[in-house]
């Protein structure tokens, strides 16, 4: 089946077509005309959610792109307003009425006649809403709103200076790669005495997020905001303990193979004690990846591998640029880090990142493509609703077109040594990423089982589930102060919480989809479409099996596919 990136935004029927989101008083009318509605059929209450699905998608592509703007210019005083103004006078008053909306849709009696198979997910999702929704949550999940981008305004004025130049700290991790030991270590304490000026502002702005997230644990009757996390995120398909049985299995299966990797990347660099600022560098004479120039470079190159995968992913990005929903350059005053956001009205959705010529800037890019191309294959769904798709499916999508892209990397490298190199970077970090999963969910479960903790106690139990994923094969001596304070390079924590075990799940996938990629191509390009259409449409497991792949991550399964990725490696 052929598919076009040449998606329209979605017409509206039930808002007017020009509707501007000014006020609270031009958009609860609508709310109320929602919830006053007579539904007497199947029928009715079918346009009713029809109806009810426009309001959600103009409401979230609105939010959404008060966020891009300000990640992009954090500096920007309007922008910021603008963002605060929706999530603290906004979207505190659409809360009660999505609350009565859901129920309407439970209490209808004509709800038993819809396709249930088709609706559900939909109908859990709400139920599970239904079930979490507190009135005196509505303004501590405000605050939170505004809060949490703080962490973006705070690391975006991170700088550094060297040789004469300032950097943002994404811009100075390309002299981490510097045949010269020296600037590399020397770069590397920059960066992290950097980050260690801002440590207490951080600490601060996590103790008060902490604070929050419990309350709202409590008022809905939890015990802790990990238990209320797991339910709001609508994980039915695993506990807590399947994590703890993750974390287990990263330690005695993956480890190790990190441990091989530091160290044969110690021999080629001819070291009797390899560093931190060591990890990403070449030997001498040999030149650092530098796979583009900047970030139209990167784009053209990204869409001509994606052509060779499939026609239809390059148009994805082409459409993307022409509608300006790029931004890809590294710069001063930007948020750090990058994002694929999905912007439900018009289907091709916003890719954001901090590119500044380097490998792990490749990376990102196909990984955001990927999460893009997921975007455009379940914009045809017809409700919001079923295209709110589980972040493990959503990073399966991302980690596969990593993999998939290897063998079109050509574009980006001007010989077959150097496609070697890209292609071994990609595959050890996909096995030396698993440890820092592993060690940023582990230390989410303890910070939340654990809320009225001290600074002290923070530092300790950071330092110590950092210690027990840490590989042998790095000194990390006199590096304490720093170590101790490295969870705050993880945006996640601040600003989407217990979002991160989803990449060593969805990893894990990703590899699966990869190792039926080398077996038959057609057939893994067409699973991994079929699995990405189905939107949320399907449970976690379903959507798996759609890609031909196991919903997996039991020891024995981490295993199996480290051995593959391991054989692969040894092939380069």
């Amino acid at each position: 089946m052929k598919y076009s990136a040449d998606i329209k935004k979605l017409t509206h029927h039930f808002l007017p077509e020009d509707f501007k989101l000014t006020n609270w008083e031009r958009l609860e009318p609508f709310f109320i005309k929602l919830n006053e509605r007579e539904i007497n059929s199947v029928k009715d209450l079918e346009q009713w959610l029809k109806d009810t699905s426009e309001v959600e998608a103009f409401i979230s592509e609105d939010a959404c792109w008060r966020q891009v703007r300000m990640t992009c210019d954090t500096e920007s005083k309007e922008l910021e307003e603008a963002f605060n103004f929706f999530y603290m006078e906004i979207q505190p008053k659409i809360q009660p009425y999505a609350d009565l909306l859901n129920k309407k849709l439970i209490d209808s009696p004509f709800t038993k006649e819809l396709d249930q198979e088709k609706y559900f997910t939909y109908l859990r999702s709400v139920k599970k809403s239904i079930d979490l929704f507190r009135e005196s949550n509505i303004p501590i999940q405000a605050e939170m709103s505004v809060l949490q981008q703080q962490y973006g305004a705070i690391a975006g004025k991170m700088m550094i200076e060297h040789e004469g130049h300032e950097y943002t700290l994404q811009q100075a991790g390309k002299f981490l790669e510097s045949e010269d030991r020296t600037i590399r270590e020397s770069v590397y304490r920059k960066i992290a005495e950097r980050r260690f000026v801002d440590k207490e502002a951080l600490n601060d702005l996590f103790s008060s997020l902490i604070e929050k997230r419990h309350q709202i644990a409590l008022n809905t009757g939890f015990n802790n905001y990990r238990d209320y996390k797991f339910a709001e995120m609508g994980r039915f398909d695993y506990t807590p303990e399947a994590c703890f049985q993750f974390h287990e299995a990263v330690r005695k299966e993956v480890l190790p193979l990190v441990n091989q990797i530091y160290d044969e990347q110690k021999k080629r660099l001819g070291l009797d004690v390899m560093r931190p600022w060591d990890t990403e560098a070449e030997p001498a004479g040999i030149k650092p990846l530098r796979p583009f120039t900047d970030g139209k470079d990167l784009l053209d190159k990204t869409v001509k591998c994606l052509d060779e995968l499939n026609p239809f992913f390059g148009d994805c990005l082409r459409k993307m640029d022409k509608l300006n929903h790029l931004d890809l350059d590294s710069r001063k005053g930007k948020a750090p880090g990058g994002y694929n956001m999905p912007l439900a009205e018009s289907g091709a959705p916003f890719i954001f990142m901090n590119a500044a010529s380097q490998m792990s800037d490749l990376t990102t890019m196909v990984h955001e493509g990927g999460h893009a191309i997921h975007s455009f294959l379940s914009h045809d769904l017809e409700l919001t609703g079923f295209k709110e798709y589980p972040t493990e499916m959503a990073e399966v999508a991302s980690m596969a077109m990593e993999l998939f892209t290897m063998d079109h990397w050509e574009v980006f490298f001007d010989n077959e040594d150097e496609m070697k190199r890209a292609k071994r970077h990609q595959l050890e970090r996909v096995i030396t990423i698993f440890p820092w999963i592993a060690t940023i969910d582990k230390f989410q479960h303890w910070i939340y089982e654990n809320p009225t903790h001290t600074i002290e106690e923070r530092k300790e139990n950071w330092l110590r589930i950092l210690n027990e994923f840490s590989t042998t094969s790095i000194d990390f001596s006199g590096l304490e102060q720093y170590r101790s304070q490295n969870w705050q390079r993880q945006l996640h924590l601040f600003e989407v919480p217990f979002y991160y075990i989803e990449y060593g799940i969805a990893q894990l996938g990703a590899i699966g989809m990869w190792k039926q990629y080398r077996e038959n191509k057609e057939k893994a390009i067409e699973n991994y479409i079929n699995g990405l259409k189905l939107g949320g449409t399907k449970t976690l497991p379903e959507l798996y099996k759609s890609a031909g792949i196991s919903f997996d991550f039991t020891p024995e399964k981490i295993s199996e596919l480290m051995l593959f990725v391991k054989k692969e490696l040894e092939t380069l």
